[in-house]
């Protein structure tokens, strides 16, 4: 039997979540789509599909007869909305929510790398676009060398930013930051987006910056490797888009890193694009699509 979920925030990232579970899941029924906009798309879109919809926000889900039924509440909304709603939610110890906004209120949760130490908690946060593209090619690294800093640059289309995400950049780069260092495992780090404005769009790029202790390189590369495999479980679209890179820091030749002092050792580049699905989305969307199919797999793991 299917676990009943709804989606909170009817924009771009609740859309294209709404279709991936509609067309993609065995575990999981959209029972609800909510919004606060009764003219928006998603909430069209949702109608057209089959699925119950809700203007009111959090408040008129509560009220609804599907609600007793609903086990996991995904939350598009934003960093500030997702405060409220999850004053709303906790209420209920039956259900669990999954939180795509920056808003960190429950623990950073990137699938592949820390999904089995988180759960049974009931607020997860999916991080951010940048962080679960990225975060698991640092994790891969320290899995083999210490990692003493770890920075990543997302380059994302412009187009596929919307008011929510560029009202959340500043949440962007300090929720990423955090994340490499909690769930990455990074002494350190750095979260750097850019909007590119280029036409036509280009898929999102993310470049991933560590410095580590010396290590083995063909095992740091092939943990890469196995890391990008997994991730690909969920998100087709992930690849390396060059070979993994290496250089050496000498110890007579340290670099400052603010917080850490002077560091030497091995600094590993990983190049990343990411092309989503075009579910909903175009397939320039990655960053939007890893968001979702990420968020996806963490319910259906939670119901397996």
């Amino acid at each position: 039997m299917k676990v009943k979920v709804a989606i909170i925030g009817s924009g771009n990232i609740g859309t294209d979540l709404m279709i991936k579970i509609l067309r993609l899941s065995d575990s999981l029924e959209m029972s609800v789509m909510v919004g606060i906009d009764p003219e928006s798309d998603g909430l069209a879109r949702a109608k057209r599909m089959g699925v119950q919809t809700c203007h009111t926000g959090i408040d008129g889900l509560i009220e609804m007869s599907e609600w007793q039924d609903i086990k996991i509440v995904f939350d598009a909304t934003s960093a500030k909305a997702h405060l409220y709603n999850w004053s709303k939610v906790k209420a209920f110890p039956d259900k669990k929510m999954i939180d795509l906004t920056p808003a960190a209120v429950g623990p950073y949760l990137v699938p592949p790398v820390n999904f089995l130490d988180n759960m049974d908690i009931p607020n997860v946060n999916m991080v951010t676009c940048g962080g679960q593209a990225t975060i698991p090619m640092v994790a891969a690294v320290n899995k083999i060398a210490k990692v003493h800093y770890g920075e990543i640059v997302a380059s994302i289309a412009s187009k596929s930013a919307g008011p929510g995400t560029r009202a959340n950049i500043d949440e962007f780069t300090e929720t990423t930051s955090l994340a490499i260092e909690k769930v990455g495992g990074a002494e350190k780090g750095k979260a750097i987006i850019v909007l590119n404005p280029a036409e036509p769009p280009l898929v999102m790029r993310d470049t991933v910056f560590t410095l580590s202790e010396q290590g083995d390189r063909e095992a740091i590369r092939k943990s890469i490797h196995e890391m990008v495999a997994e991730v690909q479980k969920y998100v087709p679209g992930y690849q390396l888009h060059q070979e993994v890179q290496f250089d050496d820091i000498p110890e007579n030749q340290p670099v400052f890193i603010e917080g850490l002092g002077y560091r030497h050792g091995l600094k590993t580049t990983i190049l990343l694009k990411v092309v989503g699905a075009g579910h909903y989305l175009p397939e320039y969307a990655g960053n939007l699509d890893i968001m979702t199919s990420a968020a996806r797999a963490t319910a259906e793991r939670l119901v397996s």
